[in-house]
């Protein structure tokens, strides 16, 4: 393929540079760039490549993607000389120019070319008066070639010949965000990674000693970097010329150098978050003046990038620096230095935020972190009128005045609350250590608050209070805040007045159903936590909780009614989790909420048909699980589930179906691990509406149109596999979910990292276990094979192997993969090894051997008997081809069913006539190996060109793009 792609590139470039209108979509030239980065960077494919430019290849190592397709100078040269490029083509030239020209015999070759880079990236004002340079699009194509070439010395001294670094920095504040995040990148790399370009470090102590006494300036202190770094004159003043802009950009108090500003101060994030000592400590140096200004400026928009610069210096100082010495001056501590004017000197609004940000990136310094903690709480101190510990001191008496009149607003005070609610949590274990029931008490109060209950203490802002009644966003971030407590150490001692609130806001009928789906959430997270939920759910705020929920059930709106059925089956699942500490729920909430689960499986909106079936399966109790009679209501249950499989018009019911069945199953193989007995007693072995229901979903599922409700068919499927074959079930548990029937997870291989969903655990054509699960009819293993027989009789006739097989040709890749792993386990399993002439003349074949299924008359089917007639005429010719062969070797049953028009064949030999391996080795494959590739790109964007020159007019054109 790659040798085809060489002889079409030169067709390609020379379509591109005429014009890029000839294109199949607009990423083409972004696909065609990422093959030829592929190419440059590991040479993956050079040596092919090579074979058809060359008919005596020299080595690999000795010729460049340059060299080997010649074409692509050209056609650089060919877009840079045309005087109305596209502008898209264009870029891609820059973008290509620079990929060729990161190695330096690239860069060379290009340079001794008739092609020079110097045309290539000429000062922008050629592109500027020919009207490109006004397309972002060019401008980042420019930017981004220029540093994917600056990967070595001859670039760097390339940018310094031709005072390109002036256009960086010009672009660094350019109008286009792209371009100017693409310029920041650019600039950063070049001072962190051309400092690593060197060969060898210098010894810089004569240096050192020889300047004491010198006036010390940047320049010197840039010329000594490069020195130490043993870098070249064009570093230090690539150097110099980066940070002088810095600094001018910082000091600017211009209104239209804002944003240049800005720009700056992003671009010392990145070199901060990436530079080492030397460099580091020359650029703290040169920016600490600056950010000094900055700081005593106190400009709001630059806040948090201001912060950002000032805490990521100081970590990279103490990184750097962990022992610094007291007496010798450090920017890290000037840069402490000036967070904690910040925190001090700015106003309520900035110093939030920035606190905010401080304890986000776990700053090390505690007094610090104690501060801004104290202006977090501060706001909820002001709403609430609750004192809490250490905001005594926090905040100027100037801070607490403009904040209190600030929250009078609503919105900044929703903007602040939800800011400092964010960060509940880490204001526990922030100095001065909130008390987690102090800090829920505050939340509860806020939550009544929004309500419409008015503060527990006069000192709350009336006016503020009533801002806020029916703040869904305050709302959902006090909930958010109160869960995320529940697990703390204390918080336990609130779980009474937790509750109360909770309750009280799912009775609310103004409460939006977000607000509802949180406080149903947060419930739960508390009764997770509760060190004793039964005596919960017996007071009377458990009565209240099933009162409010019954309501619910029926509330108009169908998110409400999804969210409290969700709850219910979460709760149910909790309490089975907890096994009997909530029996409370067990005996009087279970048994008057299951009926309006079943009422809720008629509700018009399928999410909460969905829902309810979901819920319906987390309160299986253990009379579902121990083969107990099944009460009259539970057996209309699951007809009823069966109704909704057959005939509901929408996916999601009809998948939460078949996951019912699933989980019911899996609950039974986990209390009854054990494989089914002989005939005579495994009738007895499941209860029988389990039986029936089963081969009821298996046969409504893998004719379901729905590709997820198949996939979860397949699961139902596995599991009786799992349950039939114990003795591999091991290994069948790498095909799917978990397997419940597993005696213990140490007892099953870990499945292997890359394995698809389906895909067996061994590759074994016949395993151990599948051995001994055929056994021998010729070595005393008779009662072992006749119930090897049995059991797959059995799934023969639940109709899992029909499921299996229809999945298998299903047109979807999911199912197809899935359907393919288990039959691989089930043919490892249970197919003896082919028999020889000997044995298949000394003794029969085993019971297994002989168990038949009928393939029905239906595609899959169809595909089946075709590939069994197949194999039967290559063994055949095979067998002919060999003296003495017995050439009826590969016979297999094949009788018409009278009256009903199947075929019946023997199991084994359709397992071992599929080709399961090979079929996977291509299910595994991406659905679009075939066209995604190079080849097939280039040939689209020569068909559009050739379709286009056939009809100029042509609109559209169908391609299959990779």
């Amino acid at each position: 393929m790659d040798g085809e792609c060489v002889k079409l590139l030169p067709q390609v470039c020379e379509v591109l540079a005429v014009s890029g209108e000839s294109l199949p979509d607009d990423t083409s030239l972004e696909k065609l760039l990422d093959w030829f980065s592929g190419l440059n960077n590991t040479g993956k494919y050079l040596k092919v490549i090579m074979y058809y430019c060359d008919p005596l290849p020299q080595s690999p190592a000795r010729k460049c993607l340059l060299e080997v397709c010649p074409c692509l100078p050209e056609f650089i040269s060919a877009v840079i000389h045309n005087p109305a490029p596209d502008p898209g083509v264009l870029s891609f030239a820059f973008k290509l120019t620079g990929l060729l020209a990161a190695t330096e015999r690239s860069f060379t070759l290009l340079q001794e070319d008739s092609l020079r880079l110097g045309l290539v990236f000429d000062p922008p004002h050629r592109w500027r008066e020919a009207g490109f340079w006004e397309d972002p699009c060019v401008r980042i194509g420019w930017v981004q070639g220029l540093g994917a070439m600056l990967q070595h010395s001859p670039a760097l001294h390339f940018l310094v010949e031709t005072d390109l670094t002036k256009v960086l920095l010009q672009l660094q504040t350019d109008t286009s965000l792209f371009v100017a995040a693409a310029a920041n990148d650019v600039l950063a790399h070049i001072l962190v990674n051309q400092s690593l370009l060197s060969e060898k470090c210098v010894d810089t102590e004569g240096k050192e000693n020889s300047s004491v006494g010198e006036t010390v300036t940047v320049e010197a202190d840039i010329q000594r970097l490069a020195l130490t770094l043993g870098s070249s004159h064009d570093y230090a003043t690539v150097t110099m010329a980066i940070l002088e802009h810095v600094k001018v950009s910082l000091v600017s108090k211009e209104s239209k150098e804002r944003h240049q500003t800005l720009q700056s101060l992003r671009l010392l994030i990145l070199i901060f978050g990436q530079a080492r000592a030397p460099l580091l400590g020359v650029l703290l140096k040169t920016v600490s003046e600056p950010l000094e200004a900055l700081v005593a400026e106190g400009d709001s928009l630059l806040t948090l990038p201001l912060i950002d610069v000032l805490l990521t210096a100081c970590s990279c100082s103490r990184r750097d620096n962990p022992t610094p010495d007291p007496d010798e001056p450090d920017a890290g501590k000037t840069a402490s230095s000036l967070v904690y004017r910040m925190l001090d000197t700015y106003k309520p609004p900035e110093v939030i935020h920035a606190g905010a940000s401080l304890l986000r990136r776990d700053h090390h310094d505690s007094n610090h972190k104690a501060t801004a903690a104290g202006l977090l709480l501060l706001p909820l101190e002001m709403i609430t009128g609750l004192t809490l510990p250490g905001t005594q001191s926090a905040g100027s008496a100037e801070q607490r005045s403009s904040l209190a009149e600030l929250m009078n607003s609503k919105t900044p005070c929703v903007s602040l609350l939800c800011v400092c609610l964010t960060h509940a949590t880490r204001l526990t274990c922030t100095p001065p250590d909130v008390p987690i029931g102090s800090l829920v008490t505050v939340i509860l109060s806020l939550l009544r608050i929004c309500s419409g209950q008015a503060p527990s203490s006069p000192i709350g802002s009336a006016k503020a209070c009533r801002n806020l009644i029916g703040c869904g966003k305050v709302q959902r971030c006090s909930l958010e805040a109160l869960m995320a407590l529940a697990v703390s150490p204390g918080a336990a001692e609130r779980m009474s007045e937790v509750f109360s609130v909770l309750i009280q806001y799912l009775d609310n009928p103004d409460s939006e159903p977000t607000v509802l789906h949180k406080s149903y959430q947060t419930l739960l997270k508390w009764i997770s936590v509760c060190p004793d939920p039964s005596s919960t759910m017996r007071d009377q705020q458990g009565q209240d909780l099933l009162t409010v929920v019954r309501k619910r059930v029926c509330d108009v709106r169908w998110e409400v009614r999804d969210s409290t059925v969700e709850f219910l089956g979460e709760l149910a699942a909790l309490s089975h989790s907890k096994e009997s500490a909530l029996c409370a729920y067990e005996d009087s909430l279970g048994c008057s909420i299951t009926p309006h689960l079943a009422e809720a499986l008629q509700d018009p909106e399928s999410y909460v048909r969905a829902s309810a079936i979901t819920a319906l399966a987390q309160t299986f109790t253990p009379c579902w699980q121990q083969g107990a009679a099944l009460r009259p209501e539970q057996t209309v249950l699951v007809y009823r589930l069966l109704e909704i499989l057959s005939g509901d018009t929408e996916g999601f019911p009809r998948r939460a179906v078949v996951r019912y069945f699933t989980y019911w199953l899996s609950l039974w193989n986990l209390n009854a691990p054990e494989p089914p007995s002989p005939p005579s007693s495994s009738s007895s072995s499941s209860p029988p509406l389990l039986t029936t229901s089963v081969c009821s979903v298996l046969s409504l599922g893998s004719a379901d149109l729905d590709w997820e409700v198949k996939v979860h068919t397949l699961e139902l499927a596995r599991l009786l596999l799992c349950r039939a074959l114990s003795p591999c079930s091991a290994s069948m548990s790498a095909s799917g979910a978990q397997n419940p029937s597993s005696p213990s997870p140490r007892q099953q291989p870990p499945p292997h990292p890359y394995a698809v969903p389906g895909q067996p655990a061994s590759r074994a054509p016949h395993s151990q276990a599948g051995a001994q699960w055929a056994g021998s009819a010729g070595h005393g293993e008779t009662g072992e094979a006749n119930l090897g027989g049995v059991l797959l009789a059995g799934l023969v006739e639940q109709g899992v192997l029909s499921v299996l097989l229809s999945g298998l040709f299903d047109c979807d890749r999911p199912v197809a993969l899935k359907a393919c792993g288990l039959l691989m386990n089930l043919r490892d399993a249970v197919c003896p090894p082919p028999p020889t002439h000997a044995d298949h003349t000394a003794a029969g074949p085993s019971a297994v051997a002989t168990v038949t299924c009928e393939l029905q008359g239906c595609d899959w089917g169809r595909e089946v008997e075709a590939l069994l007639e197949r194999a039967c005429d290559r063994t055949g010719a095979e067998a002919n081809g060999r003296k003495g062969a017995d050439s009826k070797s590969c016979d297999w049953t094949k009788e018409k069913e009278e009256g009903r028009g199947g075929v019946s064949v023997r199991v084994c030999d359709v397992l071992r006539s599929l080709d399961l391996d090979d079929r996977l080795a291509v299910l595994t494959q991406s659905s679009d190996h075939v066209q995604n590739s190079p080849l097939s790109l280039l040939q689209d964007i020569l068909s559009v060109s050739d379709t286009r020159a056939a009809d100029p007019n042509a609109q559209e054109v169908i391609v299959d793009c990779y």
